[in-house]
């Protein structure tokens, strides 16, 4: 069994969280959680039965009359209670993400404050959620809207970003003043409980929010289904957010989605190389090319291609891979055996069809668990890479001749996520922003979420925006009330 140091062991937690009581499963076992890095066990989670999570579910929906009446002064100081405690904890928050997700240490204290900025962001909104008074149809009477809480939220969270992702969700649902049930990944649970652990010390009551795990069909069954829960937010794959889509709608819950991608990075003639090989090394390689907003097909103009590829091949041999809780390693592992299965099959694809391997290829000595950071080149849009998410450190280099062409094959795809564009022409970049079918452009830069951004893509990317003073709408409702005065004619 692995083990690590935390300055507050409290927050390695093997219970689960549910009407501000901590508890194991009943008699259904337990879900063990291994280290990515070495395959050994770092801990234990509850298998909670499907009672237990309609529990949580009654937790929340009991904690709802008081906490959405509560004023938003009062919602926001407890988050911004929580937002300090989780930066307090940054270190040991950072240590249980790389122990369980693999990412470098560097890259989970990333992680840590970039969440904590989501709860901060919103505990400032709580006191912004405004309405409106609109003139009414007859004197004497005005039409009042206002903003209220969803109600009841159930989350489902990924683990590529196992403490982001959750407070990017919790934060605007509790700022709204709705309640709610979380469901972290099975692979990566104890980062959530850790959240937990700290939002119960923040002082949100009973019932506010709750941490379940188990089994992910029957809890998202239960999410679905009960009557209890207005609204689903889910961040994963396509295919199962169509299928918890299709399952809400038969209670008309709402639903924000936050899907999968295929982004396109594209570097024109006129950009400065030095920038757009960093844009690539970030967009690309971060989190081990697990993020749903990475780069997945590169397009770059012919005038520079083998230019370019030569230096993305120098930038990506610098690159240390190695178990994330080592200093100065730049790549982990990846999250598990199918993760590297994915990342060799989209590779042989790539090469049987004519692709050139520049760099990498294969698994890394490092472990089972690990691969090499890899260029490919002469990429063909009959690929799997090119049709698929790689989810993996693989960047695949395509030529283009034209603005025209390039447009067209970054479009030419069912997802509409994410997409990079590396240019100094001016007109260009509006143009080309402007064409690209998809919810964000990174323009000559590849970390592109911030908490003061509306995060979200089109098509079969999904629904609905996280992030932003847009964020917080998809946890409300709109109520007008037709007021006229009574002493009217």
């Amino acid at each position: 069994m692995d083990s690590f140091t935390l300055s507050r062991p409290g927050l390695l937690r093997e219970q689960c969280f549910v009407g501000g009581q901590w508890i194991d499963a009943k008699g259904q076992g337990v879900l063990d959680v291994f280290n990515p890095a070495t395959d050994r066990r770092i801990g234990c989670v509850p298998l909670l039965a499907r009672s237990q999570i309609r529990d949580a579910i009654e937790a929340a929906h009991s904690a709802l009359p008081a906490w959405r009446d509560r004023s938003a002064g009062d919602r926001a100081v407890l988050l911004r209670r929580w937002f300090d405690l989780i930066v307090e904890c940054e270190d040991d928050l950072a240590m249980i993400i790389t122990a369980e997700q693999g990412k470098p240490l560097s890259q989970s204290r990333g992680e840590i404050k970039y969440g904590a900025s989501f709860v901060q962001w919103f505990a400032e909104e709580a006191t912004r959620l405004y309405g409106d008074v609109i003139p009414g149809p007859r004197p004497g009477s005005r039409v009042l809207v206002s903003r209220r809480p969803v109600g009841v939220v159930g989350a489902i969270t990924p683990w590529n970003f196992p403490n982001a992702m959750i407070t990017r969700k919790c934060a605007p649902a509790l700022a709204a003043g709705c309640t709610i049930v979380v469901k972290p990944s099975e692979l990566t649970p104890l980062s959530a409980l850790a959240l937990g652990v700290l939002a119960q010390e923040a002082g949100f009551p009973p019932g506010v929010v709750n941490f379940v795990t188990g089994n992910s069909v029957e809890i998202g069954e239960e999410f679905t289904s009960n009557d209890k829960v207005r609204k689903i937010s889910f961040t994963g794959s396509t295919r199962v957010g169509k299928l918890l889509t299709e399952k809400a709608s038969r209670t008309l819950k709402r639903v924000s989605m936050e899907l999968g991608g295929n982004a396109p990075l594209i570097v024109f003639d006129d950009a400065n190389i030095e920038i757009a090989v960093k844009g690539v090394i970030t967009a690309k390689f971060r989190n081990m090319g697990q993020s749903c907003v990475g780069a997945n097909r590169i397009y770059v103009h012919t005038a520079i291609y083998d230019t370019f590829a030569q230096k993305l091949c120098e930038a990506v041999s610098g690159l240390t891979v190695g178990d994330g809780l080592s200093l100065d390693v730049d790549q982990g592992p990846l999250i598990n055996e199918q993760a590297i299965e994915k990342v060799e099959l989209h590779i042989r694809d790539a090469m049987e069809k004519g692709a050139e391997l520049m760099a990498g290829g294969t698994r890394h000595h490092a472990g089972n668990s690990f691969f090499q950071p890899t260029v490919l080149t002469n990429m063909k849009a009959e690929m799997l890479l090119a049709k698929e998410e790689t989810f993996g450190p693989v960047a695949g280099l395509f030529r283009f001749d034209s603005e025209a062409s390039v447009i067209e094959q970054s479009n030419d795809t069912p997802y509409g996520l994410a997409a990079y564009v590396f240019t100094t022409d001016l007109d260009r970049f509006w143009r080309v922003s402007d064409a690209l079918e998809c919810g964000i452009v990174g323009v000559n830069d590849g970390f592109i979420s911030n908490a003061a951004a509306p995060f979200g893509g089109i098509k079969e990317s999904g629904v609905g925006r996280e992030g932003s003073m847009y964020g917080i709408d998809d946890y409300t409702d709109l109520k007008y009330i037709a007021l006229t005065s009574g002493t009217a004619a």
